[in-house]
C-alpha cells in the first residue's frame, strides 16, 4: 500500500472541504498574478464571482472529459454525497458539481499532484496564470 492510498477511500466530503480551500488559494493566486495592481477588494470580487457554485459547475463541466479514471472516481462520490444541506444561492446540481470538483481538488492536494491540478485548472479556465505573462 502507497502512503497516499489512503485518499482513494477517504471520505469525498472530507476531500472537498480541503478543495475548497485548494481551489479558492488557485483562484486567489491566479488574479493576484494576473492584476498585481488592483485594489485587494477588487481582487476579492473577482474571486468571489469565480469560485460561486455555478462557476465551479461549469468548469466541473469543462474538465470531466479530462480526469483520470481515479480522479472520475472521486469527482462522482463527492457529486453523489449528501451534504446534510443545500446553499440558498445555488441549484443542488450547481452545488453538488462544484463539490464534486472540490473533492477532485482535495484529492489532488493529498496526492502531492499539484502539477496536474493546476494542469486541470487551466484548462477549465480557472487560472488567468497565462495571461499574466501578457
Amino acid at each position: 500500500m502507497e502512503k497516499n492510498d489512503f485518499v482513494l477511500t477517504a471520505d469525498a466530503l472530507n476531500l472537498a472541504f480541503l478543495g475548497d480551500c485548494v481551489y479558492d488559494l488557485y483562484v486567489r493566486e491566479s488574479l493576484v498574478k494576473r492584476y498585481p495592481e488592483k485594489p485587494a477588494r477588487e481582487i476579492h470580487r473577482l474571486a468571489t464571482e469565480l469560485v460561486c457554485a455555478k462557476a465551479q459547475a461549469q468548469a466541473a463541466a469543462k474538465i470531466f472529459d479530462l480526469l483520470t479514471e481515479e480522479e472520475k472516481t472521486v469527482f462522482l462520490r463527492a457529486r453523489n454525497a449528501h451534504p446534510g444541506h443545500l446553499p440558498k444561492n445555488s441549484a443542488p446540481a450547481e452545488y453538488h458539481a462544484a463539490t464534486a470538483i472540490e473533492a477532485v481538488a482535495g484529492y489532488l492536494c493529498l496526492r502531492d499532484e499539484m502539477q496536474r491540478l493546476r494542469a486541470l485548472l487551466k484548462a477549465a479556465g480557472v487560472s488567468l496564470e497565462e495571461s499574466a505573462e501578457a
